[in-house]
């Protein structure tokens, strides 16, 4: 980097540590109350098939590392957006979009990253094939805006969601492709004709329908070159839920906050799915936000529901603050990600967890730790977790219940991580039948439990009684009434 962009760089990092929680905030996708099953036989398939992968990893990684700043979003001109003020808006933009003269990830390691997830005990992965900013991490022939057309570009891997895809399915997870719909570095989106004051297009679609259909055409291009071309794919999911028929704005939608405009934002997404779903049968269609038969899962963000949901969904939470790679940036604990993990499954939806790959390819190893930590305890009570589902009554405090598909009930009790496991441990509901066994995920062992009316009461063996925070939650599997 030179002097400017060093100089700039901290400056964006400065004002991303100040405004980080207001930019998620706005910058994040809520959840529509509506949800429309699918019909198609493949598709209902794969998404019950998806429904028991329960954790899935979601990687952030474009432009965005070099400098280590929020994903895309510096790039918007709404209010909540900051940036260094000492900087004009257009030079800004020019400077973000020139990272990929420095974007050069010549230690990027997807097998590394594949064995780490599938150690963390992750079923699924979504990549950000290009995020809003346009920058394309796959070797598309409709810009040249790409990873493949840097200083990366004459690695053997340049084509790195090819080989991260690649990486992945040799590790039997379910394969999702991140697609933006809104392309903020493309002239049929954002004109340098007009200026540009929000996340939306930034001309008139009625007055310019031509410029709109040359959009249109360009998005479902790019994804026909992911579903035709990259192996194969389970999961589209697209991302900008703006980016949307205008019928769909309802007064849900407009009290999220986010602009829309008068004209419509369509894609022609039934253009799209029906070439997606010819090169990739069953293909789940992830249109976020967007109810109707092309959102074939939720995707609440940055939160867990607070109550079950019966919909298929999953909740995207970040493992540090950020969804891209950012710096001395703060990790959750392990313990914190079990307890969202749990929550999220008893409630009925899946968890994606996103992380950061650094700007040179690698992954932070404070990522690293956390995941193998989580699959730690997975590896050992990953029977309450994958392939059940939510049952009637799925909490009881601190204590939560999943269903096997082999009528097995499981309680998951979560303990805090400054205290060791106690010697009992009690709760309310979800009964065992009477004389039956209930074997303690963690050893593998019977455990004594007694019944007083609607009361069920677990002793626990001496042995667990470590450390604090030595077992972030304890599993137990019965047969209930």
């Amino acid at each position: 980097m030179n002097l400017f962009t060093r100089t700039l760089a901290l400056a964006a990092f400065s004002v991303l540590c100040a405004r980080a929680g207001q930019a998620q905030e706005q910058g994040i996708h809520q959840q529509s109350t509506l949800y429309e099953a699918p019909t198609d036989p493949l598709v209902k398939k794969k998404l019950d098939k998806w429904q028991d992968q329960k954790f899935g990893l979601i990687l952030h990684w474009g432009l965005y590392a070099v400098p280590g700043i929020i994903e895309s979003w510096q790039l918007c001109s709404e209010d909540w957006v900051e940036r260094d003020s000492t900087v004009a808006y257009n030079d800004y933009k020019k400077w973000y979009w020139g990272l990929n003269k420095d974007f050069n990830p010549v230690n990027f390691n997807p097998e590394q990253w594949a064995s780490v997830a599938k150690k963390a005990g992750m079923r699924y992965l979504v990549f950000t094939t290009k995020h809003h900013d346009g920058f394309n991490m796959f070797d598309t022939q409709q810009s040249d805006f790409k990873i493949t057309n840097g200083p990366f570009k004459d690695n053997p891997k340049a084509n790195v969601a090819k080989y991260i895809f690649d990486a992945f399915r040799k590790q039997d997870f379910m394969i999702g492709a991140y697609f933006s719909k809104p392309d903020w570095h493309s002239q049929d989106f954002w004109w340098s004709k007009y200026a540009t004051p929000n996340r939306n297009v930034n001309y008139d679609i009625k007055k310019y329908p031509w410029r709109w259909k040359n959009y249109q055409d360009f998005t479902y291009n790019q994804i026909s070159e992911l579903m035709h071309d990259y192996g194969a794919m389970d999961i589209l999911w697209l991302d900008g839920g703006w980016v949307r028929p205008r019928e769909t704005v309802t007064d849900e939608v407009r009290a999220w906050g986010a602009p829309i405009p008068e004209f419509s934002q369509e894609v022609n997404m039934p253009r799209i799915a029906a070439m997606a779903r010819q090169a990739q049968p069953g293909l789940l269609m992830v249109d976020r936000t967007v109810h109707g038969p092309y959102e074939n899962y939720q995707t609440p963000e940055q939160r867990v529901p607070d109550h079950k949901i019966d919909n298929p969904w999953e909740s995207c939470l970040t493992l540090a603050n950020n969804w891209g790679y950012v710096p001395n940036d703060t990790y959750k604990s392990p313990t914190k990600i079990i307890h969202s993990l749990v929550e999220v499954v008893a409630k009925g939806g899946s968890l994606l967890l996103g992380v950061g790959p650094k700007p040179d390819g690698t992954l932070d190893q404070q990522a690293v730790t956390r995941l193998l930590a989580i699959g730690k305890w997975l590896d050992v009570n990953g029977d309450a977790i994958y392939s059940t589902r939510a049952t009637d009554r799925y909490q009881d405090g601190s204590t939560y219940f999943t269903q096997g598909k082999k009528n097995t009930r499981y309680a998951i009790a979560l303990l805090p991580e400054t205290q060791a496991a106690p010697t009992t441990l009690t709760w309310t509901g979800n009964l065992p039948k009477k004389g039956s066994k209930m074997t303690l995920l963690q050893t593998g062992k019977s455990v004594k439990w007694t019944r007083s009316g609607d009361k069920v009461s677990v002793s626990l063996p001496t042995s667990l009684a470590k450390q604090a925070g030595a077992y972030p939650a304890l599993a137990f599997a019965y047969a209930a009434e």
